[in-house]
C-alpha cells in the first residue's frame, strides 16, 4: 500500500481465491496477450525463477508481472473486455478506480463472466526508465539489467531480485526457491542479493548460504 486504504473494499476467503485463481494464465499466454505494447514488462515472483532455471519446478497459484506504474494504463488498454482489481490489507475493490489504485500497487486481472482470476500485476515505481526497488528506493537499476528473456521471448524479473523481494515474509515454498535456484546464481548475482539482503533484512538466514 502506498497510502491509507480508501474505504469499502471486499475480503474473500482464502478457500474462495483458490478456486478463483485456478485458470490463472501461464507466462506464454502472458506474451501472447501482451504482445506489441512499449512499456517494459515481466514476469515475477515464482515463475519468474522457473522461467530462469528453464523449467516448471513446482504448481503455481498465480502468475504476477510487474510493470512501471505509469505504464499500468497501456497494459489495461491492450486487455479491453477484463475487469482490473485493486487488492492491498486484505481487501479487494472490484474495477478500481483512481483512488484505490494510488492506495495499492497490486491489481487481479478478473474475467468479468467467469469472476476468475488470471494475472496479478505489480505497478512499481520508477525514474523513466529505471527501475526502483518498492522496498528500497536507493535500489536503482535499468529496465535492461533487471529484465531477461527465455530462448522464445518471455521476459522475466531476474532471479536475484526476485529472491530479494521473496525474502521479507518467507514461506517454506520461499525457502525452497532459494535453495533451487542458489547453486545457479554466479557470483555477480549473489553479490546483488546479498548486497539487498544485508540492507533489508540483516541477519537474514540467506546470506549465511550465499557466502559457501
Amino acid at each position: 500500500m502506498t497510502e491509507p486504504p480508501p474505504p469499502g473494499g471486499t475480503i474473500v476467503e482464502a478457500g474462495e481465491l483458490i478456486a478463483r485463481w485456478a485458470d490463472a494464465w501461464r507466462p506464454d499466454q502472458v506474451t501472447e496477450r501482451l504482445a506489441g505494447i512499449g512499456t517494459p514488462w515481466c514476469i515475477a515472483a515464482g515463475w519468474a525463477l522457473d522461467l530462469f532455471r528453464g523449467e516448471q519446478s513446482r504448481p503455481h497459484g498465480d502468475l504476477e508481472i510487474a510493470v512501471p506504474a505509469a505504464g499500468f494504463p497501456e497494459v489495461r488498454d491492450h486487455l479491453p473486455g477484463y475487469a482490473f482489481d485493486a487488492v492491498g490489507s486484505g481487501r479487494i475493490w472490484a474495477d478500481a478506480g483512481a483512488e484505490a489504485l494510488a492506495a495499492t500497487h497490486q491489481t487481479w486481472l478478473r474475467d468479468p463472466a467467469s469472476g476468475r482470476f488470471l494475472m496479478d500485476v505489480f505497478r512499481e515505481p520508477h525514474d523513466g526508465g529505471t527501475w526502483i526497488c518498492r522496498r528500497d528506493a536507493s535500489l536503482r537499476l535499468p529496465y535492461d539489467v533487471v529484465i531477461e528473456r527465455t530462448a522464445d521471448g518471455i521476459p522475466y524479473l531476474v532471479p536475484e531480485l526476485v529472491l530479494l523481494f521473496k525474502a521479507k515474509d518467507t514461506r517454506p515454498k520461499d525457502h525452497a526457491d532459494f535453495h533451487g535456484i542458489l547453486p545457479l546464481l554466479n557470483r555477480a548475482r549473489r553479490d546483488v542479493l546479498g548486497e539487498g539482503l544485508a540492507r533489508m533484512h540483516p541477519g537474514h538466514p540467506w546470506l549465511a548460504a550465499l557466502e559457501r
